[in-house]
């Protein structure tokens, strides 16, 4: 008899080398290398040659990285005009959605069948040039303001912050990002990743399957949290009320954005990277009652219900505390993940199978038959 996992639960659906996500431990590794290795030792660009290539790159191969991810970043005139038009209040996920997909119109090597493996190779990193690109330039526009020249001497982490703020960023700024990047990369079979999985496993295009990720990671139970966070801890207001606010949700069985994670039993062990950072940021620029407040959260929710804070908790004071708007969050979730998902999807195509799940069937036992329209 087949077994029922609802939500696929426990399934392992197929393999893959590229991260491990071990919930009962609180450990994840790429490829090998446990998160606080490459945390401490490595850039984003190293980690994204990591997910692609299988190995971190020597310095001839990090310095071609670069130069690839670095004149990939102009993007067609059609995906500019279009994020010109865009409303200037839409959400940002919608129009990154959009823009990914517009990208694959104007991309001769993204077709449907039989892949190119080296097409697809070149594709992946378009898109993680790209991607941070159309959120930076939707931002600019909606404020009235032209998007600044693109450049080539910046890393991935210091080019998008200088492409919403119009100036280069400090060495400070750009590492914080960096680290954020680089925790955000890849995770297991998240839901995201698999519907990117799934959707190149029809031999679609890359783009399409970039486009169902980001539909998938805009979801509060995904990727959307860290918005969440930062909503609810201006809804707090102040350290004072933390109490009577979690108490409240307590209560009326709500959830708290951030807390708890599906996979991870003990502390989420991207969260110690962030909490460090937050810490430091909130400190350096004299406003501790955001860290403050996820502190006293992330206490009350441990010692009430045995849950811990997860990446998202504290990449919303990190993010914030850069001066990043709330509703780019989840889109710069999406620029990092796009190193993962594009690997992924590399990953998935070189030993394709179609994904086919079953269904538990719940409907009527008996067949009916059909009463004529008027006698119904």
């Amino acid at each position: 008899m087949t077994t029922y996992a609802k939500g696929l639960e426990g399934v392992i659906a197929n393999e893959s080398a590229l991260s491990n996500v071990e919930g009962a431990e609180g450990r994840l590794s790429y490829l090998g290398y446990s998160i606080d290795e490459l945390v401490a030792h490595c850039t984003f660009e190293e980690v994204t040659h990591l997910l692609h290539h299988g190995h971190l790159p020597n310095q001839t191969e990090l310095n071609a990285l670069d130069q690839e991810l670095r004149t990939q970043r102009e993007l067609p005139q059609g995906v500019l005009d279009f994020l010109k038009s865009a409303p200037k209040d839409a959400n940002p996920m919608d129009v990154l959605r959009t823009g990914v997909s517009m990208l694959g119109l104007y991309d001769k090597r993204a077709k449907v069948g039989e892949p190119d493996m080296a097409a697809n190779a070149l594709i992946a990193i378009s898109l993680v040039a790209k991607t941070p690109v159309i959120v930076a330039a939707f931002h600019r526009f909606r404020q009235g303001l032209e998007l600044p020249p693109v450049r080539t001497d910046l890393s991935e982490a210091a080019h998008f912050l200088y492409l919403i703020n119009g100036e280069a960023p400090s060495e400070r700024a750009t590492k914080i990002l960096d680290v954020a990047y680089t925790l955000h990369a890849d995770h297991g079979m998240n839901a995201s990743t698999f519907s990117a999985r799934v959707t190149v496993a029809t031999l679609s295009d890359f783009y399409s399957a970039m486009t169902s990720a980001i539909g998938t990671l805009k979801g509060p139970l995904h990727g959307g949290a860290n918005e969440g966070v930062i909503h609810m801890l201006e809804k707090i207001g102040s350290l004072d009320q933390v109490e009577a606010f979690v108490e409240g949700k307590l209560e009326r069985k709500e959830k708290i954005m951030g807390i708890g994670h599906r996979v991870y039993k003990v502390l989420d062990p991207r969260a110690p990277h962030l909490r460090k950072l937050a810490i430091e940021l909130t400190e350096e620029l004299g406003e501790p009652k955001w860290i403050q407040m996820s502190e006293r959260i992330a206490q009350i929710m441990r010692e009430r219900k045995g849950l811990n804070a997860n990446v998202d908790f504290y990449s919303a004071t990190v993010y914030h505390s850069l001066n990043i708007p709330t509703d780019l969050f989840t889109p710069i979730f999406a620029i990092a993940r796009m190193s993962g998902w594009t690997a992924q999807v590399l990953e998935q195509l070189r030993d394709n199978r179609l994904y086919r799940p079953l269904t538990l069937y719940t409907g009527p036992s008996e067949l009916s038959k059909v009463t004529p329209i008027e006698q119904r």
